[in-house]
């Protein structure tokens, strides 16, 4: 019997107001051979667990395994799509300022955590395995490698995203450095979440406590960020041969 509902941990969009059968089926089992691989690999370890071995505990072929997952890490770091989407959408709102939709994002994030913590019959055991998730992460290189590459295509979009905002171009350097800060959130209420999660009493207390901490590390790049409106002018360029002694 599980003590914890681990397939319930899952961003709120994911599952489509309207949608066909065929697109359903196809759903439920992205969401299976990930939940599978998730458990096995926290058993077991990363680098024990074979991708044929999960595609057989799910009754589907190793090639169907790669058909939702182009690779073994994307299995278990499936969420960051999500990710990708809401930056996307919500930092293209222009009545949020970039900081206000990257806090925006994060509180809708740390809200399904703290819920599905509080949903749970053994919220002690659900704590444990948020804790065991992130340390599979942090001991598995290939796991922190697959990390980095997400949070690198993260920024990349956050950075169109905002050229588009301000009519630059995404490989200008503002919208890069703005892009790179926003993103830099994520692992600040990853963190924090891992510090308070057992120094908390309640759930409320938890996600007052990891927000507080988001809050004070988005505050130190408002005000740069704020700055970010228009193209800067550029220097006018002389002609050649011209100001020169």
């Amino acid at each position: 019997m599980r003590t914890v509902d681990w397939t319930a941990l899952r961003p709120r969009d994911e599952e489509p107001a309207v949608e066909g059968l065929r697109e359903r089926k196809k759903r439920i089992l992205r969401r299976q051979l990930s939940d599978t691989a998730t458990e096995m690999f926290m058993e077991r370890g990363f680098d024990a667990v074979r991708v044929a071995e999960i595609a057989e505990a799910c009754g589907v072929s190793e090639k169907t395994v790669f058909n939702y997952f182009p690779t073994k890490e994307s299995l278990v770091l499936d969420m960051g799509e999500a990710t990708l989407n809401s930056l996307r959408t919500t930092l293209a709102d222009p009545d949020l300022s970039p900081v206000d939709a990257a806090l925006k994002i994060l509180s809708t994030e740390l809200d399904d955590i703290t819920s599905w913590l509080n949903s749970q019959n053994d919220p002690a055991e659900a704590k444990a395995m948020l804790l065991r998730f992130g340390m599979l992460i942090r001991s598995t290189p290939s796991l922190r490698a697959y990390q980095r590459d997400t949070a690198d295509r993260q920024v990349a979009v956050a950075a169109e995203v905002l050229a588009q905002r301000t009519g630059m171009s995404p490989d200008d350097p503002e919208p890069q450095i703005a892009a790179t800060s926003l993103l830099a959130l994520w692992p600040i209420q990853f963190r924090a979440l891992s510090k308070h999660l057992n120094l908390t009493q309640t759930f409320e207390e938890l996600r007052n406590a990891v927000s507080a901490d988001v809050q004070r590390a988005a505050q130190l790049i408002d005000i740069g960020l704020n700055s970010l409106a228009t193209r800067p002018e550029q220097p006018e360029k002389q002609p050649p041969g011209r100001g020169a002694r």
